[in-house]
């Protein structure tokens, strides 16, 4: 599948008048291709600005290009009317929160709020006003697209029932990595989907609320982040793959760039917190003296890299393999391990506590917190040969 960048230039800039007087710049119907990309040559009758990436899949969009929607509708996925319905609300709060983390008056909204939490974390982990917003945004789309029975969010204490006639339960961590604004570290959005518990719809809300919160991760149907960074990128699963799709600011749509992604088998790049490394178990110690040193099954150095944000870190694995991870009791298997271990896996991957597939696990409570391995499956297959890699004893941290 041939992946295309159309530059498109307003008629009436410098550059469109420079591309008129020096047309050999770029002939309308040569195309350069530069590391699997093709720069086209402008079409100044239907210039409308900025740039298009995307893939050319036949029959998909007028453009060419495929966007979310039409990807999620009867041009890709299929995946049904109900959830192409909700997906088209989930992009809308990407994109206000998108909006939100690059705004120039956001420094005031990256402070500690004061306030108590939902995931009972300590200080450290209270939210905070961007973290709330980004909650209250998402909260009023799902309400909105009356597709979703409840929503779970790490912000909130219990889950939130929003209707009764809703097929889908929503879990999300709305902005990961969110104390790192302040210093434009990248941040993130989780979520994951399941179908709801009809069997249960005679019980009393708050339990059905809460067991519809608890499925197992081999019940989602789909999930996915959403990475603001240098671009805002909306990677996602239904089963059939991961794919990625960026915004494109020009437009307003999220466009297909990465189709079936696959993790490479292996990596080169550990991403782990190393000022932790004497309070590692001796299994993890050994397992990255090793690989660091270009002793391990796989013959050379690996690097590491770290940016203490879950989705960026994870997305750069998904991208490159190797091995992201946080070997404490510390990240949430609901909002967090479950929905990245299913797109890990659907692009050929694994997600691990160290101990167990991630997706087998049963969730007993909301903010149940535990290990999380997430990488290559040659990676990650050698990591769990070690054995003793969870780190239990947290001397001189809090949780």
């Amino acid at each position: 599948m041939q992946s295309t960048v159309t530059l498109s230039i307003p008629t009436n800039s410098n550059l469109s008048r420079l591309f008129q007087r020096n047309p050999h710049i770029f002939p309308p119907k040569k195309r350069v291709f530069v590391e699997g990309y093709s720069i086209c040559g402008p079409s100044m009758a239907s210039c409308i600005g900025g740039f298009r990436v995307g893939s050319q899949m036949g029959g998909v969009g007028e453009s060419g290009f495929c966007t979310l929607m039409e990807y999620v509708g009867k041009g890709g996925a299929d995946v049904g009317d109900d959830l192409v319905v909700l997906f088209a609300h989930l992009q809308y709060a990407a994109k206000r929160i998108a909006s939100l983390v690059a705004s120039p008056f956001n420094s005031s909204l990256g402070k500690q709020a004061g306030i108590g939490g939902g995931g009972g974390g300590s200080d450290r982990d209270a939210p905070k006003p961007l973290d709330i917003v980004s909650n209250e945004i998402i909260l009023s789309s799902l309400r909105n697209s009356g597709k979703v029975a409840v929503m779970a969010s790490e912000e909130d204490d219990a889950p939130i029932w929003l209707t009764d006639s809703g097929p889908f339960v929503v879990v999300t961590d709305p902005l990961d990595g969110s104390r790192n604004i302040d210093a434009s570290i990248p941040t993130g959005t989780i979520f994951g989907i399941y179908k709801r518990l009809v069997e249960i719809d005679h019980l009393p809300v708050e339990e059905k609320a809460l067991l519809n919160s608890l499925q197992s991760g081999t019940r989602l149907i789909a999930a996915g982040y959403v990475l603001y960074s240098s671009a805002t990128i909306l990677c996602t699963s239904f089963g059939s793959g991961t794919h990625a799709f960026t915004l494109d600011h020009s437009t307003g749509d999220f466009i297909l760039t990465h189709p079936s992604i696959k993790v490479p088998p292996r990596g080169q790049i550990y991403s782990v917190n190393d000022a932790r490394y004497f309070d590692w178990p001796d299994g993890l110690r050994r397992y990255i003296d090793t690989v660091r040193q270009g002793k391990g099954r796989y013959p050379k150095k690996y690097s590491a890299r770290y940016i203490c944000s879950l989705v960026a870190d994870f997305h750069r694995t998904l991208m490159y393999g190797g091995v992201a991870m946080n070997p404490r009791d510390h990240l949430r298997l609901v909002y967090e391990a479950n929905p990245l271990s299913f797109l890990v896996e659907q692009a050929g991957g694994r997600g691990s506590d160290g101990k167990r597939r991630i997706l087998s696990l049963q969730p007993v409570k909301l903010h149940q917190r535990l290990p999380l391995f997430l990488g290559s499956l040659e990676d990650m297959e050698e990591l769990e040969s070690y054995g003793d890699v969870q780190q239990k004893v947290n001397p001189g941290y809090e949780v």
